[in-house]
């Protein structure tokens, strides 16, 4: 498992280095797996899109709380994102966003969840990922660094990742804090 010292930098840092590293998600007894291959930095005062730029709230107390822990929440009435939360010792709050991954282990339950038999786009999206993995508000400030029903260890080793603005904001939308490695060349 990745220590809790990998999500103490900065949360763009962290954004970047959890890309190739292996998701892990027990479910009554089923094991998923993947890559991620998708993530976003949200940090703090200099983020005017993130959660936690105006100040904290119930909803967003986990990107203030110990680093290393889930940071799940619904996403208009619909459907629920994960992220991971990352920053540097000096910041008060910061989260990752984990946008999408490539499925290893457990595809039938991924299928089964997402209610298609299609291998395209399963999990290539926060929506499609944490309804595959159903991850849900019951994951709320789970600790990623114990074994546990969620957790990240290391994967794989990206040979390019690429940088490009956030998807969906408006406030901040200069930043190039999306990142994306193509598994297929890894």
């Amino acid at each position: 498992m990745l220590p809790r010292k990998f999500y103490n930098r900065d949360t763009v840092i962290v954004a970047r280095n959890i890309l190739g590293k292996r998701i892990i998600r027990k479910i009554r007894g089923i094991v998923i797996t993947g890559i991620i291959t998708e993530t976003e930095a949200y940090r703090h005062t200099d983020d005017p899109a993130s959660h936690a730029f105006v100040k904290q709230t119930e909803r967003n107390k986990a990107m203030f709380d110990e680093v290393g822990h889930a940071y799940v929440y619904f996403m208009y009435g619909m459907h629920y994102c994960f992220n991971v939360v990352a920053r540097h010792p000096k910041s008060k709050a910061g989260a990752v966003l984990i946008r999408a991954i490539e499925p290893e282990k457990g595809i039938k339950k991924i299928q089964k969840n997402r209610g298609t038999a299609s291998l395209k786009n399963l999990t290539n999206g926060p929506a499609k990922l944490t309804q595959a993995l159903e991850i849900t508000k019951e994951c709320y400030g789970a600790d990623l660094t114990k074994d546990s029903k969620l957790y990240i260890e290391e994967g794989i080793k990206p040979k390019k990742i690429y940088e490009s603005p956030r998807i969906g904001i408006k406030k901040a939308s200069d930043k190039l804090w999306n990142f994306k490695i193509n598994i297929k060349k890894i």
